[in-house]
């Protein structure tokens, strides 16, 4: 039994235990990245694939004669064209719920950055002004304090119960959004409610026809002007020209992104630019603890066990 992971520099292996990977197949073949060009030859003696982002499209499935599993070494299986793989009866596993308190702290340090400025403060720390200051402090930047303020969470599941209960621990007030599959529960606001009434809102949803854009001008034009976003789900989720006038325009406090739509994003990106006020982005890394790193291959070798013995 052959299989092959086509994308290790994603989850970076010398840093993780991947002795139970070794034992769940007879051979692996491991590459860093792989292109469109270099898959079809990758793939096409493997009984077992595992892919975080290339793609496996129609034609790339049905010419591996050998491919009887797919194991997504992520969430998300939008890089594999399931109708084919289910035509041709591959299973196709991915991970879920590995990302744990990883992504929960990068989501609160990201508040942390907007509300305290401390990136702004270190930086001129950095370039000698706390050494020119007449006084003993800097007040260059605005700090405000959270505990009293309004969290407002858009999709309430693991992750944003997670964020949820770090917010309530600094003492903010906790917001959640009503579901957008229509089902009701108990405690839940609805959408204009939130965001009229959040200082921060942070977005934890999956992205669907019903959320793409969903951070639009008419979002981002019902917040408070000092509400802070915050977005470490998916890029897709804000239209990225109606935040980019929303920041420059000060009609919302701030934003501090781990996510745009295109990863990684083109160097002119209008995100990228250095003028735009109160702006936070990260490069996609809110998941990439090493313990996070480390359940998401034992999630990928437990779907790979529990295909062999079915």
């Amino acid at each position: 039994m052959r299989g092959v992971f086509l994308d290790t520099l994603t989850m970076k292996l010398e840093e993780l235990d991947t002795s139970a990977l070794e034992g769940s197949l007879d051979h692996w073949e491991y590459f860093e990245t792989t292109s469109p060009e270099q898959t079809a030859a990758r793939i096409a003696n493997a009984d077992v694939v595992i892919s975080n982002k290339v793609v496996l499209n129609r034609a790339l499935i049905e010419n591996a004669p050998n491919l009887k599993l797919i194991c997504v070494c992520a969430t998300g299986t939008n890089n594999i064209d399931l109708e084919a793989a289910a035509e041709k009866n591959i299973p196709v596993k991915n991970v879920a719920g590995y990302t744990g308190s990883s992504l929960a702290q990068h989501t609160l340090a990201l508040m942390l950055a907007l509300a305290t400025r401390w990136h702004q403060y270190a930086g001129d720390v950095q370039q000698g002004r706390w050494s020119q200051s007449p006084i003993f402090c800097r007040l260059d930047y605005p700090v405000v304090e959270l505990a009293g303020k309004n969290l407002g969470i858009i999709g309430h599941g693991d992750l944003g119960q997670k964020v949820a209960q770090l917010g309530e621990a600094l003492g903010m007030n906790v917001l959640i959004a009503e579901s957008f599959t229509g089902e009701k529960k108990s405690g839940r606001v609805s959408l204009p409610e939130l965001l009229a009434e959040s200082d921060v809102i942070s977005l934890h949803c999956p992205l669907t026809e019903q959320t793409d854009q969903l951070v639009n001008a008419d979002f981002l034009g019902a917040m408070k002007k000092t509400a802070f976003l915050v977005n470490t789900a998916r890029g897709g989720l804000v239209d990225e020209q109606a935040l980019l006038a929303a920041l420059k325009q000060g009609e919302i406090g701030g934003a501090a992104l781990d996510v745009l739509s295109v990863e990684p994003p083109p160097a002119d990106h209008p995100l990228l630019a250095n003028d735009i006020p109160n702006l936070i982005i990260t490069p996609h890394n809110a998941w990439i603890s090493r313990e996070s790193r480390q359940r998401l291959l034992d999630g990928v070798v437990s779907n790979i066990v529990d295909w062999r013995s079915a």
